[in-house]
């Protein structure tokens, strides 16, 4: 059960914000993401320690959780399955784009093996497996009622372990050929938006293969019949491997009263369904960026959400969740350390 955000806080907070040396709101976003960063940082704190606290991000940590898809081998995207594995390997090896940017901002990144066709003996991938890939959704459910409870507990299992190591900002990427539709499907099967409007590229595919996926995920809207209402019927349905796992883990986080920094299209697939379970989950999440898939921007929009950077980024892995951190650090030093008008002897500017 996660707690609404305690907003006692928040009236002091604005005022800090507002009585800072520039003009009322003149720094856009980071003042708004700055107050929730200190709303979720201050739960349960006291008056008294909210006026001494300096807020910060500790030991950030970022995992990417990978899984193969039954609907790949309906030729969903450029790429074979047996790249999931081919990848995770070059994840554990440090060379993937996620693994250069946690280095270069200084994320812990761990590396999940939530059920793919070859797994790898590498003792830097943690073992999750579910199986060795999901079903083909069109025809079937993607996984059982099973193989959803076991990936809900192994996440919040990964997330207690690295609450106990003192995090307290979390970030989920993935990778599983083929999860581009699966979210398109969930996004669709819990808007009600057609997949005309869901489905995109993905990793780059024809029109013609655009239209298939389409098709597929009509089909499997079909066979489930689904309802909104039944977020983790949906999940169960139609999700990855990988997808349970960002969704478990973002419910643990939620719980636990930290934030949580959503990546792009399949991430946000995985924070529909969350807030959907528990819609109080939403109040921890901070939107890292909006990827140019085409139903990303549709995702944000339905959940009312600004993100906080738009680079035309496509890769997933958390590579948008990772450069949010300085975004996020920067946030925080402005609430800490910037003066008052009073404190820097400045006249205060009137708006």
């Amino acid at each position: 059960m996660t707690k609404p955000l305690d907003l006692r806080h928040s009236s002091s907070v604005q005022q800090k914000l507002d009585m800072k040396t520039k003009p009322l709101g003149s720094l856009g976003k980071l003042e708004s993401l700055a107050k929730q960063l200190v709303l979720i940082l201050s739960q349960g704190m006291s008056d008294d320690a909210m006026r001494t606290t300096k807020f910060s991000i500790n030991n950030p940590s970022i995992s990417v959780f990978a899984g193969d898809h039954g609907i790949a081998s309906e030729g969903v995207s450029i790429a074979p399955s047996e790249v999931t594995g081919q990848m995770v390997a070059n994840f554990a090896q440090g060379g993937a784009a996620i693994c250069v940017l946690a280095r270069q901002l200084g994320w812990q990144f761990n590396v999940v093996d939530c059920g793919i066709l070859t797994p790898q003996k590498n003792s830097a991938v943690i073992d999750c497996r579910l199986g060795n890939s999901t079903a083909a959704f069109h025809l079937q459910p993607a996984m059982t009622n099973t193989q959803l409870e076991q990936g809900l507990v192994n996440a919040t299992a990964l997330v207690e372990a690295q609450l106990n190591q003192g995090c307290n900002l979390f970030a989920f990427g993935e990778m599983g050929i083929g999860n581009t539709t699966s979210a398109a499907a969930i996004f669709s099967a819990l808007s009600g938006i057609a997949a005309e409007f869901t489905v995109g590229a993905g990793t780059g595919v024809s029109g013609e293969v655009v239209q298939k996926k389409r098709q597929l995920i009509e089909q499997a809207l079909l066979v489930h019949q689904l309802s909104s209402e039944q977020p983790l019927a949906i999940l169960r349905c139609l999700g990855g491997f990988e997808i349970v796992h960002i969704v478990g883990a973002m419910l643990a986080v939620a719980s636990a009263q930290k934030v949580i920094v959503v990546d792009g299209f399949i991430a946000s697939a995985a924070a529909m369904l969350a807030v959907a379970i528990e819609p109080n989950s939403k109040d921890y999440m901070v939107f890292a960026h909006c990827s140019s898939e085409q139903g990303h921007q549709k995702m944000l929009d339905y959940l009312a959400v600004e993100p906080l950077l738009n680079l035309g980024m496509r890769l997933g892995e958390g590579s948008g969740a990772a450069l949010a951190l300085p975004i996020i650090q920067s946030a925080l030093a402005i609430y800490n350390d910037m003066a008052s008008f009073e404190d820097a002897g400045v006249t205060q500017v009137v708006k």
